[in-house]
């Protein structure tokens, strides 16, 4: 069938979604929500078979959904209705959850259901959870909803009945709030990991009035609960009632007729400000179980070496590219055979971090010098030649951060991961050395369609086009000892060292160096020009403007 997706953003669901129903066949277009003429004007251009609505912050045009049969995907179960389903669940505390696919008509979240999928809401994140569990089911219910639809026999059921909580209202900040005198700590990662990433807690501090973003319990650190205790990577610690939290985020209020504004780590948001604030760094090699939040790690099991990262959207600055380099260095010291680097949940890598571009005195140099530190990393992985490395995926990947991926020796994906192995979405030309990369391991002729055709890709496709090397079938829950099984078995291969020579002699007949350079050429160029539209998608995107130039709708051959 012919789809067409209608979207208020192509964000993670949307393109997951999109390329689900590629791999099943479907000819797919993708038309932003912008305004219902728009949206019109797709439905007559395309005249889609079917039209699906992953995520949608406005109501369909009657004269479409009376018309075509629409699909639209909530997140939550039957019977659970309104714009802030899974802020309510996470700030709840519901364990057991779902996603409902529904048909479109007058009343919000009231249509037929056409197919269900339940899942799990682990205490973490709203976003991550979205990203993971949700999109997991979300992908489920739609497939089955379409494969329904398809066989033009199958009656949708009313809503008369479900384990939702009905219509409930938009979550206002005034539910949000957090009272630092008598919240305990449980309670304020709740209110948290429930606004995550959007639209955080408004809070005052230090003066002024800022979003809290993220959340992580300390249970080691205290003092008067709201005061700042200490500072970790980018983050800041506020005691609580009986402990204290990690918020990695902030973003300041918007003053009326002011610009809009965008998240940036808390230490950078609050420069100039915490001179009297300790620094608390954790340990990096984690013999044991560790219970204080950080955002690399290290560990060792049975002669394999693990070294984590989670980076916030999967943004990765100057300074936190130079961090995991340091800690990779430290992990390439270590005497394992294996080195698996990723694992955990949610995001591998998004490559550079455009928000602390945007907010910096130049972009054009802070760019400069964050491509330049994510090349400084992907060159360290892409010389290590005495143990073999694995590149861990549980979640999305995307530009620089899918060429960090593929300089691993392996890349194993967890199967509901999607990538989006380009960068001209953004204005870029590219560096991270995937002009060596990505053709070696697809060919120079799907490298250049990839980047050209700037299309999201399932773990699946990916697989299949030989990006990457395993898809793993799990729930994000358990990647990590998934990945933990698969790189011990990989450690103890009797011909774990003669794959270890083998790769070394094939690395001292490359010379790396002529790739950086071009690249970097082509990207200087761009980052040096205040016209070239890259600042201006830059500016956009990190402000959630729409852009004076991009990509609005996608239509990649049918067939």
């Amino acid at each position: 069938m012919h789809i067409l997706l209608v979207a208020s953003a192509f964000n993670s669901l949307t393109q997951r979604v999109q390329a689900e129903l590629r791999d099943h066949g479907h000819s797919v277009a993708v038309q932003l929500a912008h305004g219902d003429d728009p949206v019109r004007e797709a439905v007559h251009r395309e005249c889609p078979d079917l039209v699906v609505a992953p995520y949608l912050k406005t109501a369909l045009p009657r004269d479409v959904w009376s018309v075509h049969t629409c699909l639209i995907v909530h997140p939550g179960p039957v019977g659970d209705r309104g714009p802030s389903s899974l802020d309510w669940a996470v700030h709840e505390g519901v364990s057991d959850w779902g996603v409902t696919v529904l048909q479109a008509n007058a009343e919000m979240d009231a249509g037929d259901v056409w197919a269900t999928a339940s899942c799990s809401l682990p205490p973490v994140g709203k976003s991550d959870l979205y990203r993971n569990e949700v999109s997991d089911a979300a992908a489920e219910a739609v497939l089955l909803a379409v494969g329904r639809f398809a066989s033009g026999t199958y009656t949708p059921a009313p809503q008369t009945s479900g384990a939702g909580e009905g219509l409930r209202p938009l979550f206002r900040q005034s539910s949000r709030r957090i009272d630092w005198r008598s919240d305990s700590t449980a309670t304020v990662v709740r209110k948290l990991r429930a606004a995550d990433s959007q639209p955080g807690v408004l809070d005052e501090l230090l003066g002024d009035e800022w979003f809290l973003h993220g959340g992580h319990p300390e249970p080691r650190l205290s003092g008067r609960p709201g005061e700042l205790v200490a500072t970790r990577d980018g983050a800041i610690c506020r005691a609580t009632t009986d402990g204290a939290v990690w918020i990695p985020e902030l973003r300041p209020r918007r003053a009326p007729g002011g610009p809009a504004t965008f998240k940036l780590p808390a230490t950078s948001a609050l420069a100039g400000r915490l001179s009297a604030v300790p620094v608390r760094p954790a340990p990096l090699h984690r013999a044991g179980h560790e219970d204080t939040w950080s955002e690399i790690g290290y560990r060792e099991e049975a002669g394999t070496g693990f070294l984590s990262f989670s980076f916030r959207g999967g943004a990765m600055s100057t300074e936190q590219c130079q961090r995991l380099l340091s800690a990779y260095r430290f992990a390439c010291s270590r005497p394992t055979s294996v080195l698996v680097i990723g694992g955990g949940r949610d995001f591998f890598s998004n490559g550079i971090h455009l928000n602390v571009i945007e907010a910096s005195s130049d972009p054009g140099a802070e760019s400069w010098a964050n491509i330049n530190a994510m090349d400084d990393l992907v060159e360290a992985v892409l010389t290590t030649t005495d143990r073999l490395v694995v590149s861990a995926l549980s979640g999305n990947a995307a530009a620089g951060g899918v060429m960090l991926a593929l300089a691993a020796d392996e890349v194993w994906c967890r199967e509901g991961a999607v990538l989006n192995p380009h960068y001209r979405l953004m204005g870029l030309y590219g560096s991270e050395y995937w002009t060596y990369t990505l053709p070696r391991r697809v060919g120079a002729a799907t490298a250049d369609r990839l980047m050209q055709e700037a299309q999201p890709v399932s773990s699946t496709a990916a697989c299949r086009l030989g990006l990457i090397d395993r898809v793993i079938a799990c729930d994000p829950r358990s990647f990590d000892s998934e990945v933990g099984a698969l790189a011990s078995h990989l450690t103890a291969l009797p011909a774990l060292p003669s794959r270890i020579n083998a790769k070394k002699a094939e690395r001292d007949r490359v010379d790396l160096a002529p790739y950086r350079e071009a690249e970097l050429v082509r990207m200087r160029r761009i980052f040096a020009d205040p016209h070239h539209p890259y600042h201006g998608l830059r500016r956009a995107f990190v402000r959630k403007e729409r852009p004076a130039s991009g990509i609005a709708v996608q239509r990649p051959p049918r067939g």
